[in-house]
């Protein structure tokens, strides 16, 4: 869990808006710090203007599918953690994920202690790193 002074900044990609923004406010209610995008091509402007510590990212989306996003995201910044949320954790898509260098490939709807537990993992690897 991030402190207070230092929260975590997730970029959350999902088209499923309800979903997505129904877990930012779970999320920032627990110290965290979200920025929302609906689809591939803004999620990709948010990653070049801004700097996140992790990206939760669909890999259904309208248009640019979650794999070429992720491409894209470690063409930009190669060290940026990926989370993928699929309909089905064991698809090929996520398969291609874990193989194209997500850090993790979790099923929807997300067990938020799950997500918790991952993206303090990854907080402490990236103090640590």
């Amino acid at each position: 869990m991030p402190d207070a002074q230092d929260p975590l900044r997730l970029l959350m990609v999902d088209d499923e808006k309800e979903f997505v923004l129904a877990l930012a406010e779970r999320l920032e209610l627990r110290g965290f710090s979200p920025t929302i995008s609906f689809d591939g091509e803004s999620a990709l402007e948010h990653v070049q203007k801004g700097h996140f510590d992790l990206v939760l990212l669909d890999v259904m989306l309208p248009g640019m599918n979650g794999l070429t996003v992720l491409r894209r995201i470690h063409e930009t910044d190669p060290k940026l953690p990926v989370v993928l949320l699929t309909g089905n954790a064991s698809s090929r898509e996520g398969a291609e994920g874990m193989q194209l260098g997500a850090r993790a490939c979790l099923d929807k709807p997300v067990d938020l202690q799950k997500l918790l537990s991952l993206f303090t993992e990854i907080n402490k690897e990236k103090r640590h790193a």
